[in-house]
């Protein structure tokens, strides 16, 4: 297990004593930090030591019933349980949250740059998933920094679809079950209504037999994998 610490510097005005009736402006400056640790899991693909060669890479968020303590928990789903029980032609990365947490931009990119450096990754083929609440924290982490991804696949989940044209630049596929009882379907079909209307490369995929586990069948197909790779940023 490897913990990533994170420190975040702020500045920002505020005036002092002022004079009555009239502003005075000034500036006031300190440092703040805050402390981020999130355990996480790596699956090398095999040939991964011998190939010298950079790889392609899934940056995973689990849902909310896999926070906790148990690393073991980031495999119940989505590509890190096909990568450890079949095999997958990706470097995949797994963060947990602790119980409670919630998904956090800054938190998940700064542990992307720590993976970047220690392995050899291709940073033109770099791709963000999530389920349910890791669809929310996909969304929020490709908006934070949409140049970083090659494509954006979620389940499950919705976003903030104010800010979704931020990702027009993004290969975005949503998927979501026509039977959902969590996250309501309107919630993801306007994600993706709102990132067409905005000219977004998006696809949309509307699960008629799923309720809100509409990821394991996403997951559990080959194409799924074969999306993500025909996807490739500039670089």
């Amino acid at each position: 297990m490897r913990t990533l610490v994170l420190a975040l510097a702020f500045a920002a005005l505020a005036p002092p004593a002022l004079a009555a009736s009239r502003s005075t402006d000034a500036t006031f400056e300190a440092t703040l930090s805050r402390r981020v640790a999130l355990p996480y899991r790596v699956w090398l693909p095999e040939g991964y030591a011998a190939s010298g060669k950079a790889w392609p890479a899934i940056l995973f968020l689990h849902g909310s019933g896999e926070r906790g303590s148990d690393l073991s928990f980031v495999a119940r789903n989505g590509p890190p349980l096909v990568a450890q029980t079949r095999g997958l032609p990706f470097v995949v990365i797994a963060p947990q949250l602790p119980a409670g947490e919630t998904w956090s931009a800054d938190a998940v990119l700064a542990l992307l740059d720590r993976v970047q450096g220690a392995l050899a990754i291709d940073t033109t083929r770099i791709y963000l998933t999530g389920l349910s609440m890791g669809a929310y924290g996909a969304y929020e982490t490709a908006i934070a920094a949409p140049g970083r991804f090659a494509a954006l696949l979620t389940v499950s989940g919705a976003g903030n679809p104010v800010e979704i044209c931020k990702l027009k630049g993004v290969p975005t596929w949503i998927v979501h079950g026509a039977k959902d009882d969590v996250i309501p379907v309107d919630w993801g079909r306007e994600m993706a209504r709102r990132l067409e209307n905005c000219k977004g490369d998006v696809r949309w995929t509307l699960e008629p037999d799923a309720g809100h586990d509409a990821w394991t069948k996403v997951y559990d197909d080959p194409a799924t994998y074969e999306w993500f790779l025909a996807h490739r940023r500039a670089p």
